[in-house]
């Protein structure tokens, strides 16, 4: 099975080379469990380094009960989303700016991608908030030794794709994973609704 839907989907697919502002989207069948059905938003991607936030996972903890500055300017649900299992304690926040918005003025926003911007959250709210139209926080991060995502990547484990400024704030019923896949060149719409256990099937 891994083989299947790793070798012979993924891989049969032209590659995307990851940048900050991309998409890493879970093969279907990732070999991970903590991974199955991920959608991982690059934030920074060096030859040294690579981090990024999975956008799919919620947590319970309301951001008004940690992080309550914030709280006026998070999109529902305000809640604390788990961005990866580095750092769990440490906290990445994500934004889309307004239309309009000149993000180089901003020294505490940082573009991602078109109104998709990393939020220095070592600023004051009212510093960033006025430019943005909502924002999500996530605690922790993945995070990619030197080569290590290159070698998952030309493994099959992930298809690499740009991210739009509406992943970062979907709504809380939304089935990302297979949102994105469905935007995706076929064959991948195909699989969009494959299982995060097969035995689901």
């Amino acid at each position: 099975m891994e083989d299947f839907y790793s070798d012979r989907l993924f891989n049969a697919l032209e590659r995307t080379e990851p940048e900050a502002g991309m998409l890493l989207v879970a093969a279907p069948g990732m070999p991970s469990p903590e991974f199955a059905r991920s959608v991982v938003l690059v934030v920074q991607h060096t030859e040294f380094i690579t981090f990024g936030v999975n956008l799919v996972q919620r947590s319970d903890v309301a951001i008004a009960n940690v992080l309550p500055e914030w709280v006026t300017a998070a999109v529902k649900p305000q809640v604390i989303y788990l961005g990866g299992p580095v750092q769990p304690q440490s906290v990445v926040g994500l934004g889309v700016t307004r239309p309009g918005v000149d993000i180089g003025a901003n020294p505490r926003l940082t573009r991602l991608a078109n109104r998709l911007v990393h939020l220095d959250l070592r600023g004051e709210p009212e510093e960033m908030v006025e430019d943005l139209t909502g924002l999500r926080l996530f605690a922790g991060f993945a995070e990619w030794a030197p080569g290590q995502l290159q070698e998952e990547i030309e493994r099959g484990d992930w298809y690499v794709t740009p991210a739009l400024p509406g992943d970062v704030i979907a709504p809380p019923r939304a089935d990302l994973w297979s949102e994105v896949m469905r935007r995706q060149p076929m064959p991948l719409p195909l699989f969009s609704t494959f299982p995060t256990d097969l035995v689901d099937n």
